[in-house]
């Protein structure tokens, strides 16, 4: 299993939701960049629309060194499940695709995800009277921070104007997202 003795950037896959603890023990215990790109967005719970900070790669995260000489090391820190290998090595990422996602990211390695409501985009409803059901947009008014929907009331179609922060996405997953992620390296903030 030799590797060469260069610095390049790994994957590490890190147990279930640790992305963060995986990305900390890194930095704190063994001094190591790490890459962890994470996006802002909002989602509907059962009680409310809450705003979410979620990882880009779910249980993966890039660490910058010399695999060889910290495998062992980066492999037992709590949090990381393994070093991402195929036969018997541990592949690099090409610095240039870091770079690129880097500059795509903040500082902070986030980015936010807003939202741009649609004409024809299906919503659920996520507060108010009209909480948990689903409609369609007819028009956005950004001006007015408000939304008119078609919802479906006493089985006929009726328009009804609510404010755009109680209106969800039915599609706003990372693979929904994904089009958007792949969007130029100098955009900043990710309009959906």
């Amino acid at each position: 299993m030799r590797q060469t003795m260069e610095p390049a950037w790994y994957t590490v896959r890190t147990k279930a939701k640790h992305e963060h603890i995986a990305a900390a023990n890194l930095r704190r215990h063994l001094a190591l960049p790490v890459f962890f790109p994470k996006m802002r967005l909002e989602k509907l719970t059962r009680r409310c629309l809450i705003k979410v900070v979620e990882p880009v790669f779910p249980c993966y995260i890039f660490v910058h060194c010399v695999v060889e000489e910290q495998v062992n090391e980066i492999q037992y820190l709590s949090g990381i499940s393994k070093l991402v290998e195929f036969g018997g090595k541990y592949p690099p990422v090409p610095g240039a695709i870091i770079a690129e996602l880097q500059a795509g990211f903040g500082l902070d390695d986030a980015i936010t995800v807003e939202r741009r409501l649609a004409p024809g985009d299906e919503v659920t409803v996520a507060a108010g009277a009209f909480a948990g059901m689903s409609a369609k947009v007819l028009i956005s008014l950004p001006a007015k921070k408000r939304v008119r929907i078609l919802l479906e009331i006493l089985g006929r179609p009726t328009t009804v104007e609510v404010g755009s922060e109680v209106v969800v996405l039915k599609h706003n997953t990372i693979a929904d997202l994904a089009p958007f992620l792949a969007a130029p390296a100098s955009q900043k903030r990710l309009r959906v």
